[in-house]
């Protein structure tokens, strides 16, 4: 996380006197579940699984909780170092996919609807997304999810959606990341790398480019992608290693939700849609972040 932070200019002065660090920020996570790493400390407020209905926190998938130690991990067992961008903020998990990372487009709803149902009882101000179709789904599916994530920006909660991993050629953002409301990540890649993904190889410049079909430009932004260091959902013993490195637009997904967790804690009362704008204000160009406003600069979002 230091290289991360140190790309998109995390270490400015609000961060550093520890002022808005994601204080009163809650933030939803929908994914494969989270386990009770050290790093979050107490501040996992709920969990609900929509795949298998078990009522105990678990992560059988482990990308959820490496996604949540990107955007709130304390970093406690590495004495800070692997801390995540917003490390005071508060995390309710969906589990809505399953143990080897895919769910169906059922199971995203259900949790999205969940949300809907409950946000305003538990405060939410933010959902992270870092789920995609893959190519070829059905176009009611699709629809059904743009829909489903669309209503979550219109009850004025900030969605952070990624891009998806099957770029880098035109067209190729993933729903629900093709939405014109959500917020869109994609990762930016690193050239002396080749990363291993889920279906094998993935070259550095993985991340889906758009336009859309009704040409939208997407990703809205971009942030760091590869080789992420982050809390691992294996972690359950002291014979496993509290951390490990995943890559792909879903790391680079919760780097932008925990900067946003950040100003949400300095501007509490701050609209999903002045968030988006002060996102397209702030960030700057960088190779490999040509589509959209660039890379995240935090800041420059956080400076008044």
């Amino acid at each position: 996380m230091k290289r991360v932070k140190q790309t998109v200019e995390y270490w400015c002065p609000d961060i550093l006197t520890g002022q808005y660090l994601g204080q009163g920020v809650r933030a939803a996570v929908l994914d494969t579940g989270i386990t009770l790493h050290p790093d979050f400390d107490s501040r996992i407020i709920g969990f609900r699984d929509f795949v298998n209905h078990r009522e105990k926190i678990y992560d059988d998938g482990t990308h959820g909780t490496h996604v949540c130690g990107i955007l709130a991990g304390s970093g406690k067992l590495s004495g800070g170092t692997y801390a995540g961008m917003a490390p005071q903020a508060e995390i309710l998990m969906g589990k809505v996919l399953d143990h080897t990372g895919n769910g169906s487009v059922d199971h995203v709803v259900a949790g999205i609807d969940w949300l809907l149902d409950i946000h305003k009882k538990m405060r939410l101000r933010m959902v992270n997304i870092s789920v995609g179709t893959q190519p070829g789904l059905e176009e009611f599916q699709e629809r059904r999810l743009l829909d489903a994530v669309e209503a979550l920006w219109d009850e004025g909660l900030v969605v952070v959606v990624s891009a998806g991993n099957y770029g880098p050629g035109p067209g190729t953002v993933a729903v629900p990341g093709t939405s014109k409301k959500v917020i869109t990540v994609g990762a930016l890649g690193d050239k002396r790398t080749i990363v291993m993904g889920r279906g094998g190889a993935l070259e550095w410049n993985y991340s889906g480019n758009g336009p859309t079909m009704e040409c939208i430009v997407k990703p809205d932004l971009s942030a760091p992608g590869t080789n992420i260091l982050s809390c691992n959902g294996e972690y359950t013993t002291r014979w496993q290693k509290p951390y490990v490195t995943k890559s792909g637009t879903s790391m680079a997904t919760p780097v932008v939700s925990g900067a946003i967790a950040c100003l949400l804690s300095k501007y509490p009362d701050m609209t999903n849609v002045e968030v988006k704008l002060r996102l397209r204000d702030t960030c700057v160009p960088r190779e490999g972040a040509e589509q959209g406003w660039g890379m995240l600069h935090v800041g420059r979002l956080l400076e008044k």
